[in-house]
């Protein structure tokens, strides 16, 4: 081992990390040669929790699983519940799960873009991202009720219907929205700081993102066409024009531009959501529980959110279990990180935007 060689501990608690996770990570000089990751800091046995609550009590739970894609557990719990009573939802709640999803999914990746920004030392930057961020936490607290957990998905559908008032809020609401994220998008297009700090950093070819199995932002970043709603539509996504978003940078700037060019189709699937949506009931009655198993999954912010569910005829779920892209993407942060500054540790890892309460569960 060189004499330059020594081992550098970040985490669990540290100012560069959202939440906490341990890394431990091997350098030379300045550039980091290998890194190992600890988890389990935040373990909280929601699984086993799961275990203990009937059916409807677990869309709650499950909504908990963290914050920022609060609203992608319950829609996917609800999912694999419905596929597994053979439940199938009404047209109208097919479309208003849509639209809950997407203003998620816009605020989620806002966040991250705003912890570059400050991670990059652009603090004004910052400060206008959370500004621009605060549109879509105001549609969700004046149009749900709350400014995280939206509380929306049941069993069957929805809990409630959205009026036309709200609706026609939502839209004004993208109208003033969409020109402050163009600016935003510009910016980091083009700024010559975020640039140098960002372009070319965190790479992450193709074959080991495939070999590694990443999802999301993180997939597309590396020009994997991975995505869900695409690839396999649920809800109302098969009825909506958008586009999927691949870069082929392969790096921490090519994740970002994923991100915020998902934020103009998530725009644009809202517009059509609300203009298709058909009239009619948010919600079908349960059927009688069978002795069965199911499957479902989601595009959420981060990637594919799976869940799988065994039944035994009574209420309480005999088998509950799900798997979030953070658990596949942050192995990635091995490769990311080969050859990196330490300067830029936290950029590369907040380049794949990890929430370890979702892995952790």
């Amino acid at each position: 081992m060189s004499t330059n060689t020594f081992h550098m501990p970040l985490g669990p608690v540290h100012v560069a990390l959202e939440e906490p996770v341990y890394f431990n990570i091997t350098c030379e000089g300045e550039s980091v040669k290998s890194v190992e990751l600890t988890s389990g800091h935040v373990h909280r046995g929601m699984e086993q929790l799961a275990l203990r609550r009937n059916l409807v009590k677990n869309v709650t739970l499950t909504e908990r699983v963290c914050s920022l894609c609060s609203n992608s557990h319950s829609f996917t719990y609800s999912m694999v519940v419905e596929n597994a009573l053979g439940l199938v939802i009404p047209d109208r709640a097919r479309y208003l799960r849509v639209v809950a999803e997407e203003v998620k999914r816009i605020a989620s990746h806002l966040f991250n873009m705003a912890i570059q920004a400050h991670l990059t030392g652009f603090a004004t930057f910052f400060m206008q991202i959370m500004e621009t961020r605060e549109i879509m936490q105001d549609v969700k607290e004046t149009v749900y009720g709350n400014r995280m957990n939206l509380a929306s998905n049941c069993i069957g559908g929805v809990k409630f219907d959205l009026s036309q008032d709200k609706l026609a809020y939502l839209l004004k609401q993208l109208d003033v929205f969409e020109p402050q994220v163009e600016e935003i998008r510009e910016i980091f297009a083009t700024n010559g700081t975020i640039l140098n700090r960002t372009r070319g950093l965190g790479i992450l070819p193709p074959e080991d993102a495939t070999a590694l199995g990443v999802a999301g932002p993180v997939a597309r970043g590396s020009g994997l066409p991975m995505d869900c709603r695409k690839n396999s539509p649920y809800a109302a996504y098969g009825d909506l024009d958008f586009d999927m978003i691949t870069e082929t940078g392969c790096c921490a700037h090519s994740r970002t531009m994923v991100r915020l060019n998902e934020i103009f189709e998530s725009i644009k699937m809202l517009r059509q959501a609300v203009a298709q949506m058909p009239d009619g009931p948010v919600h079908a009655p349960m059927p009688g529980i069978p002795v069965a198993e199911a499957f479902a999954h989601s595009e959420a912010p981060r990637g594919e959110v799976a869940y799988y569910i065994r039944t035994d005829g009574t209420e309480t779920p005999a088998r509950l279990k799900w798997r979030v892209p953070s658990y596949m993407n942050w192995k990635a942060l091995s490769v990311m990180m080969r050859g990196a500054q330490i300067a830029d540790i936290a950029l590369v890892v907040n380049s794949i935007d990890p929430c370890v309460s979702c892995t952790e569960r």
